[in-house]
């Protein structure tokens, strides 16, 4: 009950969480819009009324105070906890001068300047809120896949009991739960019970619902559309395919890209110089006749100037929003670090099996010598009925079970590196041997086999010791893997690679069908690492079952996620939840778009701030433009670190 109980808490606390920060924007924007009064009263009752400073300074502290005392706040809490140089400190210390520079001897009030410097910084903090608000909600429609209720199937005496709502941590292995039509699959498991179609668009970014029938594997966080299910747990609800997906994006944002890791300590080491160069620029002209209050309001430019907001707040906001835009697409990227790779790959090197093709065997031609291709196909699909290699089930797949046509089968005998033999009742009534298997079965029965043009596995049918025919089987390519290629290659990737331990002739046919690069076939999992040992700035494409330690040796590994498959959520930097190959080129794109935004916002911001600093050494900025360097560039910086969020 303790992981029930931990369940609902995290369920609670995402809830609050927004809710808090709903709360928090309201009050922002009540407290903006009194301000915005309280201070052009204060701007009417200077020009009208003829009051003394000190008078002045009480009617302006009632709008400053309003607006500032969450900053003033947070530069106390920052001195306290020994972390001073912080942009609320910052603003306190500008907007203070600003407030006393009027008491200096044949200095102007500047009191409207202090109350506007603090509510335009406050403007700046409410579109920043805002634009997490709207990163959080990108990621947030995964929350909205996390299940809440699973209804528990008990047992009476070996038969089924009744049902229980139970929440699904709750749920064991092995057990047997109900879903119902709209409601979410709360575990992964397999279906025992009743078919449906499922609606996987939270988990792959696709709105085509997906068909299951009983024997189909269902996987937590898809939505149930119409009939009832049951079905078989295979596992517990935190190893779930909900579970680890949820807590890969939450934890995406801790991996910072190696521009974010820049910024944090390029402001941690740049904000004190800044508060002491503004110090010197207060002090040493007036110790050569400067004047005092001219230089205290260049130098509380300075300050203004000079604050890192834009750069601090709208880079991460950057790549978080990348990150969300992209797991809306069924792509998880697991960290911003990985954008910073994925931009710069110009080599993109794919497994073949499970990747470019579907990994299944499918007949893919039938050509018959002595019967029809109906009756072939029959024969081959009947003789094979008892096996369970995939050849044996792509046969089956491709003759329908029903049409049997009273075919009988008997002395089924299964040859080691040959095939199957059986006797069967033929379709004139006759009993006949039917050898069906690969060149070497043929020789032994005396059957004259000829080749085949088509490349794949050929599987050879004889009756009574007669050729009668072979049959074609392949692995089929992805419809969009040729699509997925000539994308990459319009992205200007210099390479696309086919690794594959499949024969050459294989290889060779898919890798001209895609338009590849080149490939290399015939390798085992330590030729694959020893290939790409030669490679620079390369993405690796794999299922993430086979290939894993070529994933963890790759710049960066991408798997096919396969409605999660575990080994690949785990070996990968990037998971493609809906196994399509075409979006790798828009997982690049998605990379370079947001790394291009946050240098946008780099050289924005800090082109902006040079200009103005410059300005103000000559004495024609005023504290104005400087809000506008800092809060204006930090709102357009936001604005701008939005778009990321635009697929």
């Amino acid at each position: 009950m303790a992981h029930s109980h931990e369940h609902h808490c995290e369920s609670c606390s995402h809830e609050h969480e927004h809710h808090h920060e709903e709360h928090s924007l309201k009050k922002q924007l009540w407290l903006i819009g009194i301000t915005v009064v309280l201070l052009i009263g204060a701007v009417l009752v200077e020009k009208n009324l003829s009051l003394s400073t000190w008078q002045l300074l009480l009617v302006y502290l009632i709008p400053y105070l309003i607006i500032g005392h969450e900053t003033l706040g947070e530069a106390w809490e920052g001195i306290r906890e020994g972390d001073a140089f912080n942009e609320h400190f910052l603003m306190s210390i500008a907007t203070i001068g600003a407030l006393c520079i009027g008491f200096l001897p044949g200095a102007e009030t500047e009191f409207p300047e202090a109350v506007f410097v603090m509510l335009f910084f406050q403007i700046g903090e409410l579109f920043e809120g805002y634009a997490e608000g709207k990163s959080r909600e990108s990621i947030a429609h995964l929350m909205d896949i996390r299940p809440d209720v699973a209804h528990l199937e008990g047992e009476k005496e070996g038969r089924r009991g009744g049902v229980e709502d139970v929440t699904p941590d709750e749920v064991a292995v092995g057990s047997v739960i109900v879903i119902r039509p709209g409601e979410k699959v709360p575990l992964d498991g397999v279906v025992i019970e009743g078919s449906s179609a499922l609606n996987t668009v939270a988990l792959t970014g696709e709105s085509l619902p997906r068909d299951v029938n009983v024997d189909d594997e269902v996987i937590s966080g898809c939505v149930n559309l119409s009939g009832v299910l049951r079905v078989r747990t295979t596992k517990a609800f935190g190893e779930s395919t909900v579970s680890k997906i949820i807590s890969l994006v939450e934890n995406a944002g801790e991996r910072k890209s190696q521009s974010e890791t820049f910024i944090t300590r390029f402001a941690r080491i740049y904000t004190p110089i800044v508060v002491f160069l503004a110090l010197a620029l207060a002090i040493i002209p007036t110790l050569f006749g400067g004047s005092f209050a001219t230089w205290l309001y260049r130098a509380l430019m300075f300050l203004v100037v000079s604050c890192p907001c834009a750069l601090v707040i709208s880079v991460p906001l950057t790549f978080f929003g990348g990150i969300g835009g992209a797991s809306r697409k069924g792509i998880l990227i697991k960290g911003a670090n990985f954008m910073d790779v994925l931009a710069k790959v110009d080599t993109v090197v794919f497994d073949k099996t499970g990747t470019l093709t579907h990994g299944q065997f499918a007949v893919e031609a039938v050509h018959p010598d002595t019967c029809d291709e109906h009756q072939l196909l029959h024969l081959a699909a009947h003789v094979e009925h008892f096996s369970t290699h995939p050849i044996g089930a792509a046969l089956r797949d491709a003759f329908p079970d029903e049409a049997t046509d009273g075919c009988l089968v008997s002395d089924v005998e299964e040859i080691a590196g040959h095939g199957i033999r059986a006797r069967v009742k033929m379709f004139n009534g006759q009993c006949s041997m039917v050898n069906v298997g690969n060149t070497k079965m043929m020789d032994a029965v005396g059957a004259k086999w000829h080749d085949c043009h088509h490349v794949g596995t050929i599987i050879h049918v004889a009756i009574d010791g007669q050729y009668a025919g072979h049959i074609v089987i392949n692995d089929q390519i992805k419809s969009d893997s040729a699509e997925a290629i000539a994308a990459l290659q319009t992205l200007g990737v210099k390479k696309t690679v086919m690794l594959t331990g499949d024969r050459k002739e294989v290889a060779n046919h898919v890798a001209q069908a895609l338009g590849l690069s080149e490939y290399h076939a015939e390798l085992l999992p330590a030729d694959k690492v020893a290939q790409v040992e030669k490679l620079t700035n390369f993405a690796f494409v794999g299922d993430g079952i086979n290939d894993a330690p070529v994933l963890a040796r790759a710049d960066v590994g991408i798997a096919m996620g396969g409605l999660g498959s575990d080994a690949a959520i785990e070996a990968a930097d990037v998971v493609l939840m809906d196994d399509k190959p075409s979006k790798i080129a828009l997982a690049i794109r998605i990379a370079r778009r947001t790394l291009a935004i946050a240098r946008q916002n780099v050289w924005f911001a800090i082109g902006v701030k040079v200009a103005v600093l410059i300005l103000a050494s000559f004495g024609l900025a005023t504290l104005w433009l400087a809000v506008f360097a800092d809060v204006g560039v930090t709102v357009l910086a936001v604005l701008n670190a939005m778009r990321a969020l635009k697929i």
